[in-house]
């Protein structure tokens, strides 16, 4: 049995089905006792994505432009979120945002023998912003 990560109290069976996990849950005690249809990302879902970016920053793809890279990390991360955002995917959403953040950054540092740096005034990711990298 998993945890239902807003109570922590374990729950019931689950059915995962074309990469969405479906359960039943109890609601917050606050908004009611009844029980709802919990549909979220499957993990193996989380995983094929996370696995997939990884293949798009790896350190092959150095020699790729940034423009083109993020227009091919935008693209992949519209159709998933698309297709996702049928469910639940709040927490699904923000791993994968959190997930990029972390492998573009480690995909920048290691293009060259000077690791990127930001120009002075701005971050990492108001530059991305400005490049056009989207989050779910």
């Amino acid at each position: 049995m998993d945890e239902n990560p807003t109570t922590g109290k374990p729950q019931g069976a689950s059915l995962d089905f074309l990469g969405f996990t479906f359960r039943y849950d109890r609601s917050r005690p606050e908004w009611g006792r009844h029980r709802y249809l919990n549909v979220v990302p499957s993990k193996k879902a989380l995983a094929r994505e996370r696995a997939k970016l990884r293949e798009m920053t790896s350190a092959q793809q150095n020699g790729v432009p940034i423009p083109q890279l993020i227009g091919e990390l935008n693209r992949n991360l519209r159709g998933w979120g698309n297709y996702f955002r049928y469910s639940y995917p709040r927490h699904a959403f923000n791993q994968i945002n959190r997930y990029v953040q972390w492998r573009r950054w480690k995909h920048l540092r290691r293009r060259s023998q000077r690791p990127y740096r930001p120009p002075k005034g701005t971050t990492v990711y108001a530059q991305m912003k400005q490049l056009g990298l989207i989050a779910l």
